[in-house]
């Protein structure tokens, strides 16, 4: 995204409210002094700044902490719930962004919350309004984080090489073959990846390819063709690292097409999953 703070729009309170947009709306780069979540309760919702990309689903939520320069993206007609707080109120310990898992009772908290929203993150409102909030700070509290950044590389060879799988997140050349292709070995590539982004060049490709399903699904993509866009070897590989990934099957995703196809292809993976295997 590369911009500064200091030209950006700034907003200084984080809005409470629920937003409607449609697909590939933005919300162009901005920065708060709060924090705030960002919840889709319909549809998926990417957050962006300098050090990278999150993505969220209907089961997701996304922190962004106090002075964040960053900017949202909707996939999928999408029901945006935002909650403000205050920069001194930080139940989650974070000074980076992060995606939380939302269950039954956080999505309700966060849903009601953001409809009886206020423009001030420091007036809690009625007592009844103040109760609710407090239910729902504890529950962020223990609302596990899950891993589901997509770092963004500095290194030029580095970004290079994130810049052809992007492009084509199906590519399924390994590193030295796309190594060859920029001028660079492997074992350069290897280390930039885990010194640059904290993680290997699996881990990253299987980032770049959930965050590109979820997009696919959110634009009600069949389960079988997203399994073929990203690049997985079948459509039960791309449905047992979905699953374990977001805790659901892809068919089962709000807003995606579920067929017969998929109905095979989810027990298929159901018999498969000792086997099935994440893209490298």
């Amino acid at each position: 995204m590369s911009k500064n703070r200091h030209t950006v729009r700034h907003t200084p309170v984080a809005p409470t409210r629920t937003r409607y947009l449609a697909h590939g709306a933005e919300i162009d780069a901005h920065r708060h002094d709060d924090h705030q979540i960002a919840y889709a309760g319909r549809g998926v919702v990417a957050v962006t700044t300098d050090a990278g990309s999150w993505v969220a689903p209907g089961t997701r939520a996304l922190w962004v902490p106090a002075d964040t320069v960053h900017a949202h993206q909707a996939h999928g007609d999408v029901e945006l719930h935002f909650v403000g707080l205050p920069a001194t109120e930080n139940p989650l310990g974070l000074d980076t962004p992060a995606v939380l898992a939302v269950g039954p009772l956080l999505r309700e908290l966060i849903i009601e919350y953001a409809r009886t929203g206020s423009s001030d993150t420091t007036n809690v409102g009625t007592p009844e309004r103040a109760r609710l909030r407090a239910v729902l700070l504890d529950q962020l509290k223990v609302s596990p984080q899950q891993p589901l950044h997509l770092p963004t590389p500095t290194a030029p060879l580095l970004r290079a090489v994130c810049d052809i799988l992007h492009a084509d997140p199906a590519d399924r050349r390994t590193l030295a073959e796309l190594g060859r292709e920029i001028g660079a070995s492997d074992r350069t590539l290897s280390r930039l990846f885990r010194g640059d982004l904290g993680m290997t060049f699996p881990q990253w490709r299987t980032q770049l390819r959930l965050h590109h399903a979820l997009v696919l699904l959110a634009d009600r993509t069949p389960v079988t063709t997203v399994a073929q866009l990203c690049g997985w070897s079948s459509t039960s590989a791309f449905i047992d690292v979905f699953r374990r990934a977001f805790g659901h099957t892809p068919g089962s995703y709000p807003g995606s097409h579920t067929g017969q196809d998929e109905g095979r292809s989810r027990a298929e993976a159901s018999s498969s999953r000792s086997s099935a295997a994440s893209p490298t």
